[in-house]
């Protein structure tokens, strides 16, 4: 498992147009490069997120642990 630290944690800057370190404040995020507030993703990225569908769930580990005998008593 990857471990998140804040000098491995980027956001978007719409003003210098990249992913950036940035400054935690409690409501709201700079870019430590020009100080505009920064968001998570690009617009275009943001969009990507939103329109890919996800994969549906695969029942055959649920068929396998009922076999197995890792189902729900019976």
């Amino acid at each position: 498992m990857q471990s998140i630290d804040f000098y491995n944690d980027y956001k978007y800057c719409s003003a210098c147009d990249m992913y950036v370190t940035y400054l935690m404040s409690i409501h709201d995020s700079y870019c430590t490069k020009c100080g505009d507030k920064v968001r998570l993703f690009s617009k275009k990225d943001w969009e990507e997120f939103n329109h890919t569908p996800t994969p549906k769930k695969n029942k055959s580990s649920q068929t396998r642990r009922k076999t197995l005998g890792f189902g729900r008593a019976q």
